[in-house]
């Protein structure tokens, strides 16, 4: 069974590891911050450069809850087009630039560098506004020499994306300017002990690798949950934000600071370049990205299926429970066909698991297996 998510070994949390991610990100930015969650180190980071009335610009392929701190700073949010290949529809940003305009955002979907970067900075310099590098997929992705995140004036990640914990985001202050402007909310560093939700997050990776190697449990629990009716829906973006408004946890803060990043990209690389194999030739979805360049480490592997939902079924089938269609776009977004290009990529682009408690082998296996 291949999950969506990796799985924390409790053994593991007591076995000797390379240091290497906490201080890897440290080396990386001359000023990053940690939060539970990335929109809260938006907020943070937003708090002391904008004013109530303001405007900033995202790319409308987004979830609906990035924009919530935008929201509660009292911003208005503009969302921009983006081409087929994700990068900024350049003239419909520049329309929607205008002197109230406080920053504007990017994106580095994927784990992969925002395509169209250099011509996208030089247009919003023109107009002296922040950069925004939204990296939430791409905690340890470098794209020639630089870490992603670091490219604006300040940048989140999103670290519960990469490794097995209940949170972890990190605010960079790539700007001077920024960085002093910068005053720490409650939600901002790491709680001080151990708490109820790192208890719960534990004993969850304790159930899900039980079920992960026992198929008799897993079929149980399956038709238990059947039997219990249509499941809970997922919370609104407001409730999502709000969820976020605390410190990273201990445990989060214990697992980044012994996780090796360069054993997780490895295995992500070898996972993505196994889907990349199974894709590759067939006629029913298209890759996304033709290559994976040097340094960058894949959050998934996302395809655009012809036919999204028949695919799911056949990946299912085949045992991949944590393939799905990205992201859950605003209602704005979706309500208007001036977004054509998001809410098709909304409908077809499918994300398909590559982290590092998969092994590569069973990826190739579902191949072998796919109709």
């Amino acid at each position: 069974m291949i999950s969506e998510h990796p799985i924390l070994s409790v053994r593991s949390l007591s076995e000797p590891q390379p240091a290497g991610l906490k201080s890897f990100l440290e080396r990386s930015s001359t000023d990053c911050s940690f939060y539970g969650s990335g929109k809260a180190a938006l907020y943070d980071g937003l708090a002391g450069l904008v004013d109530a009335g303001d405007n900033v610009l995202v790319p409308a392929y987004l979830p609906d809850a990035v924009v919530e701190p935008l929201t509660e700073l009292g911003l208005e949010t503009r969302y921009y087009r983006l081409q087929e290949d994700l990068a900024p529809d350049l003239a419909d940003v520049e329309r929607r630039l205008d002197d109230e305009t406080v920053a504007v955002m990017s994106v580095n979907y994927f784990g992969f560098p925002q395509p169209g970067l250099e011509e996208f900075i030089s247009l919003i310099d023109e107009y002296d506004c922040y950069h925004i590098d939204d990296n939430a997929h791409s905690p340890i992705s470098v794209d020639n020499g630089v870490l992603l995140g670091t490219r604006g004036d300040l940048g989140v990640t999103s670290l519960w994306k990469l490794l097995p914990i209940p949170d972890g985001a990190v605010l960079y202050c790539n700007d001077d300017t920024v960085a002093e402007q910068v005053v720490p909310s409650s939600f901002a560093g790491v709680q001080s002990q151990f708490g109820g939700d790192d208890c719960r997050f534990l004993l969850k990776s304790v159930v899900a690798s039980l079920l992960e190697t026992n198929e008799t449990i897993h079929r149980s629990v399956d038709a238990f949950v059947a039997s219990r009716g249509p499941s809970r829906s997922v919370p609104g973006p407001v409730a999502r934000y709000e969820a976020g408004k605390k410190p990273m946890s201990k445990l989060s803060a214990h697992v980044v600071e012994h996780a090796d990043p360069r054993t997780i990209r490895d295995a992500r690389r070898e996972n993505y370049l196994a889907w990349h194999r199974i894709f590759d030739t067939r006629q029913d979805a298209e890759t996304l990205y033709e290559s994976l360049p040097e340094g960058i480490c894949p959050q998934v592997f996302p395809i655009r299926a012809a036919t999204p939902h028949r695919l799911l079924e056949d990946l299912e089938r085949c045992g991949v429970d944590g393939a799905h269609t990205w992201p859950r776009l605003s209602s704005t977004v979706l309500e208007s066909s001036t977004y054509d290009v998001s809410t098709t990529l909304s409908r077809e682009v499918l994300v398909l698991p590559v982290h590092q408690h998969v092994e590569s082998a069973t990826i190739e296996a579902v191949g072998d297996r796919l109709p």
